[in-house]
């Protein structure tokens, strides 16, 4: 129900966008739509892999892996692979949900996205660019720290710990 809701709200904010100013709305729905086709790919790429991945492993070999049963090296493992993958927010918060439908552990998962969302191995080389290899090098290491931390507090809150 709520993303119907959602849906018709847009709809009417974009009728009186038209209304308002035709030319800027054509304009704004334009590039839009051009940042969705530049994030198509990315994301069709994800959810394949992500498909695949929950089609060939299943639910018990995952909760293996990164459940609530793997413990710190499954935090570990999870912290290691979000570190280095590049997947943008909005692909990686459905993913999360569906690998802990699958038996991933709260902790794990709480690793995983912040790990991803805050260390950027494959995005060293333009923050090293920009920030200087100590400053970079210094921040990516506290938040990957800090994705420890996240799981620590995780798994008081929801009693894994």
């Amino acid at each position: 129900m709520q993303n119907l809701i959602l849906y018709f709200a847009t709809f009417l904010l974009v009728v009186l966008s038209l209304v308002k100013d035709k030319e800027k709305t054509k304009k704004s729905m334009k590039k839009a739509w051009k940042a969705f086709e530049n994030i198509l790919p990315q994301f069709l790429g994800v959810i394949t892999l992500v498909g695949i991945m929950l089609a060939i492993l299943n639910p018990e070999t995952i909760s293996g892996i990164i459940g609530n049963s793997s413990g710190w090296w499954g935090v570990t493992m999870a912290s290691v692979i979000g570190a280095i993958t590049l997947i943008p927010g909005f692909i990686a918060f459905p993913t999360a949900a569906l690998l802990l439908k699958s038996g991933a552990g709260y902790m794990q998962i709480g690793a995983f996205i912040s790990s991803l969302m805050m260390v950027g191995v494959v995005t060293l080389p333009v923050e090293i660019k920009y920030f200087g290899k100590k400053c970079t090098i210094l921040r990516n290491l506290l938040a990957f720290a800090f994705s420890f931390i996240v799981a620590f507090v995780i798994g008081k809150v929801v009693g894994e710990i």
